[in-house]
């Protein structure tokens, strides 16, 4: 976990907030394709592909403040 421990929480911030919401108009990627897949619709690849890409900002940000606040909880 190194790694996530050497990328800043700001760079991650700015990526989840760029790149996990663009493009912004007319509703964010990420949450466009979180609907196709509650609705069962997210089939094709590239929609796949398209969640995977905005998704991980995401999930690289919650992973982040999870092993900070656990840090944090062990001192």
């Amino acid at each position: 976990m190194k790694f996530l421990d050497a990328i800043p929480l700001s760079i991650v911030l700015i990526a989840a907030l760029t790149l996990g919401l663009a493009p912004f108009v007319p509703e964010p990627h990420v949450w466009e394709k979180l609907k196709m897949l509650a609705s069962g619709d997210l089939r094709q690849a590239i929609d796949i592909l398209d969640l995977l890409m905005h998704g991980a900002p995401w999930l690289l940000l919650i992973a982040k403040l999870l092993r900070g606040l656990a840090a944090r909880q062990s001192d």
